[in-house]
């Protein structure tokens, strides 16, 4: 059976949980269809602003539920995904952000119904000004409209931004990856066939030819909003191309100072922890910085540590002396997102030099100072520009579940119109309500 996309004649392969492959396609029937998406985003849309919380609310806990229902299914198309991946060559940290277990289902189904819980963000009144002819002036939070999400293996962010998304009345059309497409493509379907959500509230491009995306970014007569997800080829090909306006979400260089004046053993835990514990995600560290009046002491510490979880170490001149095991790094190394056990070494003067550095290499994600000097650990955190900067805490934190937001859209490392972990209140923008009783100019 091969029933037509919804709204254009084009024909798509369905299994038998109609999760939808499509068949070869021109470019100028891919328009046609993603045109067609648009339009049912733009309406859904719409029907979302006029929802109640509880009404949002019941599509999310309907979503969680299809989402545990079909767990099976969706880890036998993720399966796919993994063998494509082993036979490609991904490295053992993007097959890991990209495999789903019965854990990280249920997980993602219970930030949906995290998600619930939440406050929501549209319909709040922000300020109020009553001027002196009378005119009452109310700032009110609304939804964005339709946002246009482009992402890489993770299929968890297809849940993410559809969930968050929804409970902040946008619709959403996503593109994921093409190493998780069969994930993605289960998940979409499972809470498309929730009977809950409007139609066209939540779509899924079910293409991974790069020409899909380069139109997406063109239809600005129907998005709103473009969020890229990726890494740093994905996001400046989207900031080139989109005539939508772009938050970015861009690579995370996150980078730990270790102060001369710190808890060395605590020290020790906080890297490892914010190197290892993840490798790859953006708020794992790639870059670690050593006062030069304690790196004779720690530096060979560290680095026993590191080896111990099969860290790949590479210092500058400095630290390669002090232990013989690391390789010296080039300039290049202080750019790279590893997203991997590797990490980049460098023995600094001062919290000043540190600075410099994390401002010159960094990506402006998250960084963190381990230091039991109040006065360095506030230069650090009024000098560093960076969307989330730490004391003596691990940079593993930078994520809007660990922030109290539920699931987030993702970390923006733009200045605006949002910073850091996104969530619901990032999802909204504003209009003014203006009440009179006959004013004129």
């Amino acid at each position: 059976m091969c029933p037509d996309f919804p709204g254009v004649g084009i024909h798509l392969y369905l299994d038998n949980y109609g999760a939808f492959m499509m068949a070869e396609i021109d470019l100028n029937e891919m328009e046609k269809v993603l045109q067609a998406m648009g339009e049912k985003a733009v309406i859904a849309s719409r029907e979302l602003a006029k929802m109640s919380t509880e009404e949002k609310n019941n599509c999310l806990l309907a979503m969680a539920d299809a989402i545990e229902a079909e767990c099976d299914y969706i880890k036998t198309e993720n399966q796919k995904d993994l063998k494509a991946g082993e036979a490609n060559g991904l490295s053992s940290a993007m097959l890991d952000r990209l495999k789903l277990t019965d854990d990280r289902i249920k997980a993602m189904a219970d930030g949906l119904r995290h998600v619930t819980t939440l406050n929501d963000p549209v319909g709040n009144i922000l300020t109020t000004l009553t001027r002196p002819n009378g005119l009452i002036i109310e700032k009110v939070s609304v939804p964005i409209g339709v946002i246009g999400i482009v992402y890489e293996s993770r299929p968890n962010v297809t849940i993410d931004a559809a969930g968050l998304c929804l409970k902040a009345g946008n619709a959403v059309i996503l593109r994921g990856g093409k190493e998780a497409i069969n994930s993605n493509m289960s998940l979409a379907h499972c809470i498309n066939h929730s009977g809950a959500i409007p139609e066209g509230a939540i779509q899924l491009i079910p293409w991974t030819d790069r020409e899909a995306v380069g139109k997406l970014l063109k239809m600005d007569n129907y998005i709103d909003l473009i969020i890229p997800r990726g890494g740093e080829g994905l996001i400046k090909a989207v900031v080139s191309q989109s005539t939508i306006p772009v938050i970015k979400h861009y690579k995370g260089i996150c980078t730990m100072f270790v102060d001369a004046q710190c808890d060395q053993k605590l020290a020790v835990d906080i890297v490892i922890n914010a190197k290892c514990q993840r490798p790859g995600v953006c708020n794992a560290i790639e870059n670690l910085l050593i006062h030069e009046d304690v790196a004779d002491e720690f530096a060979p510490k560290i680095a026993k540590a590191l080896l111990s979880e099969n860290v790949q170490i590479k210092g500058d001149e400095k630290f390669c002396s002090l232990v013989s095991e690391s390789i010296p790094a080039s300039e290049n190394d202080w750019y790279e997102e590893y997203l991997d056990l590797i990490l980049s070494v460098k023995i600094v003067k001062n919290v000043s030099e540190a600075v410099e550095f994390i401002n010159t290499y960094g990506s402006r994600h998250s960084d963190a100072i381990l230091t039991n000097n109040k006065k360095n650990a506030e230069q650090f955190l009024a000098e560093v520009d960076s969307s989330t900067v730490y004391v003596n805490a691990s940079t593993r934190f930078t994520d809007g579940g660990e922030f109290g937001m539920g699931a987030e859209i993702g970390i923006s490392t733009d200045k605006l119109h949002a910073r850091g972990p996104m969530g619901l209140p990032e999802l909204t923008t504003y209009k003014y309500i203006v009440r009179g009783n006959g004013q004129i100019r």
